[in-house]
């Protein structure tokens, strides 16, 4: 994968986690324009892991992933705002999801494959 082929699925990474983010807070904390300061944080932060992500030419989805670098704090509050998002999305962003569903699926028999190889 090229340079330009990595920053662009960077930046469609950092996209879709902050449309998660702000999906939640509206939800949650009913912003209706930018972000609650709690959710910035979280956004700041998502933003800050995607930039260093040593993984991203050949990682799927952070829940994926075989080192997790969010804090522990930080994590659960990411999967709370999955949790909550993901489904909404499939309204809002439908591409995204059916995208996020084939990619899980193909990365589920990727690993099961190189389990039963090992």
């Amino acid at each position: 994968m090229n340079q330009n082929n990595i920053a662009a699925k960077r930046e469609q990474e950092k996209r879709i986690v902050s449309l998660m983010i702000r999906t939640y807070c509206r939800g949650h904390h009913g912003t209706r324009q930018g972000l609650c300061p709690e959710c910035q944080t979280l956004q700041e932060y998502a933003l800050l892991r995607a930039d260093r992500c040593p993984f991203i030419e050949t990682k799927t989805f952070c829940s994926n992933c075989r080192v997790h670098c969010y804090k522990p704090a930080m994590r659960e509050k990411i999967r709370a705002v999955m949790r909550y998002s993901g489904p909404r999305m499939l309204f809002s962003h439908p591409v995204l999801v059916v995208r996020h569903g084939i990619e899980s699926i193909r990365e589920k028999k990727h690993l099961e494959r190189e389990n039963n190889e090992a």
